[in-house]
C-alpha cells in the first residue's frame, strides 16, 4: 500500500489542479489569500521555490512547465491559489522522493499529472 500512496497523492493533486484550472474562475481573491498567504506577490514575478528540485526528472519537468504556464497564461486572480497548490505538491513530492519507494512512485504519478495538466491547462493556451 505504501507504493500506491505517492501515486494516489499525486493523482489527487493533478485532479485538483485540473478542477482549479477548469472551474476556478469563480474563486475569489479572499480564497487566494487564505490559501496562499503572501504568494500573491510571488505569483506576479518569479516563483519562490522554482529552483527547488524534486529529484525525479518527470516531476521536475512537470513543475517547470506548469509554473511557466501559470506565470504566463493563468489570470492574475487565480494565480495565487494555483501556485499555493503547486507549492504544497512540491513539498509533498520532495518528501516522498526522499525514499526509493516514493521516488519510484513519483515518476509514474508525475507522468499522469503531466497528462492531466496538458488537457486542463490547454484552455489557457499553454502548450506542453
Amino acid at each position: 500500500m505504501t507504493k500506491k500512496t505517492p501515486f494516489l497523492l499525486s493523482l489527487c493533486f493533478a485532479a485538483g489542479v485540473g478542477l482549479l484550472a477548469c472551474g476556478g474562475a469563480g474563486s475569489s481573491d479572499n480564497t487566494s489569500n487564505a490559501a496562499g498567504g503572501n504568494t500573491n506577490k510571488a505569483a506576479s514575478g518569479s516563483t519562490t521555490a522554482s529552483g527547488d528540485k524534486i529529484g525525479v526528472p518527470e516531476c521536475d519537468d512537470y513543475i517547470a512547465k506548469y509554473e511557466a504556464c501559470v506565470d504566463s497564461k493563468v489570470p492574475e486572480t487565480m494565480r495565487a491559489t494555483v501556485k499555493a497548490s503547486m507549492e504544497t505538491a512540491r513539498k509533498q513530492w520532495k518528501d516522498l522522493a526522499a525514499t526509493p519507494q516514493g521516488k519510484a512512485g513519483l515518476a509514474q504519478a508525475c507522468k499522469a499529472a503531466t497528462d492531466t495538466a496538458k488537457q486542463a491547462m490547454s484552455s489557457y493556451g499553454c502548450s506542453w
